[in-house]
């Protein structure tokens, strides 16, 4: 199982963070220094897989990908494939570049709602649902059709209504 997913800047600022077994705030921030601190004081041609148990407890693994300023982690446990989960982050750094033309970190945080939607059509519970980011897209983009049309027709009964109280 996939515990979580983070996005972190090189100056350590979170600029994602998916838990899949509840942790409150105050130790979701510290899991997020802590992973943070690690990553940081790596070389860039050590392993990107890491031992976690440190940090997030018993039969717990870590793989890490470093794209430009940002840090792409899924932590998980032993029931998950290391070299998947690499994958997976691949597939997810891909379909952010096919939504944004060429993510970076200011598409990341400009554009929270639709990562998060993204990572949602990907991993879901902690479970991988899609490993396509063909589909993956597709499915995103379906989602924002819906999202416009939903926002265009709420518009509507809001102004009519207004206009009829006149």
């Amino acid at each position: 199982m996939i515990r979580a997913v983070m996005v972190i800047n090189t100056l350590g600022k979170p600029r994602l963070a998916k838990f899949y077994e509840f942790q409150p705030v105050e130790k979701q921030q510290e899991l997020i220094r802590s992973v943070y601190g690690v990553l940081s004081s790596r070389a860039e041609t050590v392993s990107n897989f890491l031992d976690a148990e440190s940090i997030f407890g018993p039969d717990t693994r870590l793989v890490y990908k470093h794209f430009a300023t940002l840090y792409f982690v899924f932590v998980f446990d032993s029931s998950e494939n290391e070299l998947a989960m690499l994958d997976l982050i691949q597939v997810f750094v891909e379909t952010l570049d096919k939504c944004f033309k060429n993510v970076c970190e200011l598409d990341v945080v400009l554009n929270y709602s639709k990562m998060h939607t993204v990572l949602d059509e990907i991993i879901f519970g902690g479970q991988v649902l899609e490993t396509s980011s063909t589909e993956v897209l597709k499915a995103v983009e379906e989602i924002s059709k819906l999202e416009t049309a939903s926002n265009a027709i709420s518009l509507v009964p809001k102004s009519v209504s207004s206009w009829r109280s006149r």
